[in-house]
């Protein structure tokens, strides 16, 4: 049994839509973010980092529970327990998958969030950090919309966790004012995985609030 930690937010979401599509058992614990419930002892012993999601696999590695943080390293963790080919066996598929994983984690996730912050969170206005992360983020989309160009998913003609943990980003697109119509690639991909069950169960995991 998989305990899935996590809120309404892209980076909890990709490990319930991940677990969606692996068909995994798992049950939901919600971590309020505006509480502040990360920063509780209990949470803190699964997730040092006081960041959801975190999961603990009660049948881990050798049978003992495995805590585990970092949504990385959850959904390669979770994609090669299952034996799935969202993370393929393929030397060469699964270094492209890891690729653009990694461009997630590095780029899509820090850059779309501040572009969250800025342009619809902030308290204050902030000219210059509205100017820099609007422009970072429609640079990753295209990034994004000329690598989808050239094959159906990230890794090419595969779904892998590299497109589920993109989704959840792009879902919100409209947070960073960014028109999918501009991306036509992109909106090409984004309407397919949005049609997928798997993906609509995960997104409302625990509730849906865009």
């Amino acid at each position: 049994m998989i305990d899935l930690y996590t809120w309404g937010t892209p980076n909890g979401r990709k490990v319930s839509i991940l677990l969606e599509e692996l068909g995994m058992d798992y049950t939901v614990h919600e971590v309020d973010l505006g509480k502040g419930e990360q920063h509780e002892p209990a949470f803190l012993a699964i997730c040092p980092n006081n960041k959801i999601p975190a999961i603990v696999d009660t049948d881990g590695p050798g049978g003992a529970p495995l805590n585990l943080f970092e949504t990385g390293a959850i959904l390669v963790y979770l994609a090669e327990k299952a034996g799935s080919e969202l993370y393929p066996t393929d030397p060469r598929q699964r270094a492209i998958t890891m690729q653009w994983l990694m461009f997630q984690m590095g780029g899509v996730g820090p850059m779309f969030g501040q572009a969250h912050v800025y342009m619809h969170n902030a308290k204050v206005e902030v000219p210059v950090a509205i100017e820099r992360y609007h422009k970072e983020t429609k640079r990753l989309y295209g990034v994004m919309d000329g690598r989808l160009g050239e094959g159906i998913y990230f890794a090419g003609d595969d779904y892998t966790i590299a497109d589920i943990a993109i989704y959840p980003w792009v879902q919100r697109h409209n947070r960073h004012q960014v028109d999918l119509n501009d991306f036509p690639n992109v909106k090409r991909w984004y309407d397919k995985l949005s049609a997928r069950p798997a993906v609509e169960k995960g997104m409302a995991v625990p509730f849906y609030n865009d």
